[in-house]
């Protein structure tokens, strides 16, 4: 059962203060933009290989995050052109640490008995190679994406593991972070209140995405055109 302070769901970059970097450590090219279109801060993380950069949480790898939402939330763009790599720690209820890493660098799904290895296919703006399902460099229109896992799932259905919590998240090169967020609740982008309200869709634990975690969606658009939502 998830905890007080972790619901309905846990915003990891403000509830950590990421920005102060007291809790969080950076390594190489990381940085902290406004962005206009995404209406508020985003981090940029790039370098010439993934171990030169990056963003981590928490600060020391001896720490634990000790979230324990069924379902990571990570908003992000890959960089044009570049590879990227995501690595999220967790633990299973037998105090295991097992590594899940998605990077586009990765041909194909690898696993061990502690690390999980997921080719990521970037979504582009137009059609094309990125819509063949090859991993690669991202598209030069490489979508901003919303990123779901079920980590539980994923454990119980690769390695036969009960999900205990996340323990830390390292954010590789080359790429756009808006943030990261822990919930048991599957928030559906594009969804109004209203609608989840008419579908009563709560009881199957559906949400609409919160304001803070949402994409910016202009008048008149949609937003299953303007970005990608992947789930895992």
């Amino acid at each position: 059962v998830l905890a007080a302070w972790q619901r309905p769901y846990l915003n990891i970059f403000k509830h950590f203060h990421v920005d102060e970097w007291k809790r969080s450590a950076k390594e190489g090219d990381v940085a902290a933009l406004t962005d206009t279109r995404m209406k508020g801060t985003i981090y940029r993380i790039r370098g010439s290989n993934p171990a030169s950069s990056y963003l981590q949480l928490p600060r020391a790898g001896t720490q634990s995050l000790g979230l324990t939402g069924r379902y990571l939330y990570l908003l992000f763009r890959p960089l044009p052109r570049k590879h990227f790599l995501v690595h999220l720690d967790v633990t299973t209820e037998e105090n295991l640490v097992v590594r899940i890493s998605f990077s586009n660098l990765f041909k194909e799904f690898k696993s061990s008995a502690t690390w999980l290895q997921f080719p990521f296919v970037c979504g582009a703006a137009s059609e094309g190679a990125a819509r063949q399902g090859v991993p690669g460099a991202a598209p030069a229109d490489a979508r901003w994406t919303c990123l779901v896992l079920d980590l539980p799932s994923i454990l119980a259905l690769y390695l036969g593991r009960s999900y205990s919590h996340l323990r830390g998240v390292k954010l590789c090169c080359n790429l756009l972070v808006k943030n990261l967020c822990t919930s048991d609740l599957l928030f559906e982008p594009g969804m109004t209140l209203a609608k989840a309200r008419l579908g009563d869709l709560s009881c199957r634990g559906v949400a609409p995405m919160p304001r803070e975690l949402a994409f910016p969606v202009p008048k008149g658009e949609k937003w299953h055109d303007l970005y990608d939502y992947i789930r895992y």
